[in-house]
């Protein structure tokens, strides 16, 4: 085909003691998202959508959490490693759309800063990337800011 959509979705617990990186950018929070990477919600669910596309797998098949190589990792690399993957076999991100649920802390004032860094590893323009928040209304794991969750779909081409 020449045309794919993938979908992709990740959850992570958030908790004292570690950084909050969202779509590849540090965000000053007291609560960081837990996880055996850098545990980047939205970088790791635009992973899942872009392998999910091409029916290659998750991200847990291509970087396991059993691995110490991906211990701490930067989600920026395994992005970018994902996005190899998706070339070799003969495809091109054409958009990305995104959406963020969590409570706290708002990313309105990151989002240009997510779209430019993630249009730099993928190779595409910033209008090319949504990236969208939203809260659960102070329900479920989200709104006791227990957790967050991200959900990406992308489109690709065949070269």
């Amino acid at each position: 085909m020449a045309i794919r959509i993938g979908f992709g979705v990740d959850f992570h617990q958030l908790g004292q003691g570690r950084d909050l990186f969202i779509g590849g950018v540090k965000i000053p929070h007291y609560l960081g998202a837990i996880g055996h990477s850098d545990a980047d919600v939205l970088l790791h669910a635009i992973c899942d959508a872009l392998l999910g596309a091409l029916a290659l797998g998750d991200i847990g098949t291509h970087f396991p959490d059993t691995d110490q190589r991906f211990k701490n990792i930067d989600s920026k690399i395994l992005l970018k490693e994902t996005v190899d993957l998706i070339v070799k076999e003969g495809y091109a991100v054409i958009n990305i759309d995104s959406t963020l649920c969590l409570q706290e802390p708002k990313i309105k004032p990151y989002i240009n800063e997510m779209k430019k860094t993630i249009a730099a590893i993928i190779g595409i323009t910033e209008k090319d990337i949504s990236v969208k928040a939203t809260t659960t209304e102070q329900m479920g794991f989200v709104g006791r800011k227990e957790g967050l969750i991200a959900y990406a779909t992308v489109l690709l081409e065949r070269l």
